[in-house]
């Protein structure tokens, strides 16, 4: 009662001030950068038009997400969990690669919050339609431009990466297919 007094009547502009940096530190800032390399050839496998790092082009890295609500908006990009798929290694969940034919998903690093999100579902939301995903994997926002990664720059810190099966569910045509923006949460 106190503070709602205080801010009411004493300090409005300092309560006003509090209130927006308290916003402010919900949002997610870059944690740094990496420079890219040229891979070895070879070594980048730009299935679904995945991107290979470029030499001395520097790379934004997180650490975080943004913050996680009931419609939380995300990009969703197309990702191979298989074997000698875009994806490179077994999926950090399990350490096993998944079907394409599978509704499965990485998410980017503030999101897959340190594994507590895998083997978990998800619901996502977009093109007028809903599917149920599998959390398998993290789509890392921190690293990447080596091998662990495929050659692939960090992911941006909104990615919700996903399999043939989403895109396939939420009835998006298969030249549409690559970046699209979406909504998702945490299934009940």
């Amino acid at each position: 009662m106190m503070k709602q007094v205080i801010c009411s009547t004493v300090f409005p502009l300092l309560c006003i001030l509090l209130l927006f940096l308290s916003v402010e530190a919900q949002t997610c800032s870059p944690s740094g950068k990496i420079k890219g390399k040229t891979p070895p050839p070879g070594q980048c496998n730009q299935e679904n038009d995945s991107d290979c790092c470029k030499d001395g082009k520097w790379y934004t890295t997180y650490k975080c997400s943004p913050p996680v609500s009931s419609q939380t908006k995300a990009t969703l990009t197309l990702n191979s969990f298989e074997r000698d798929g875009d994806g490179g290694a077994p999926s950090e969940c399990d350490n096993q690669y998944h079907s394409d034919d599978d509704p499965v998903v990485a998410l980017s690093t503030g999101w897959y919050n340190n594994g507590k999100r895998c083997l978990n579902y998800i619901n996502i939301h977009g093109n007028g339609k809903s599917v149920r995903a599998k959390v398998v994997d993290e789509c890392d926002s921190t690293m990447g431009c080596d091998s662990d990664h495929d050659y692939q720059p960090p992911c941006p810190n909104n990615i919700v990466d996903a399999s043939k099966a989403v895109w396939k569910a939420l009835g998006v045509p298969e030249n549409d297919w690559g970046a699209m923006d979406i909504y998702w949460s945490d299934t009940d």
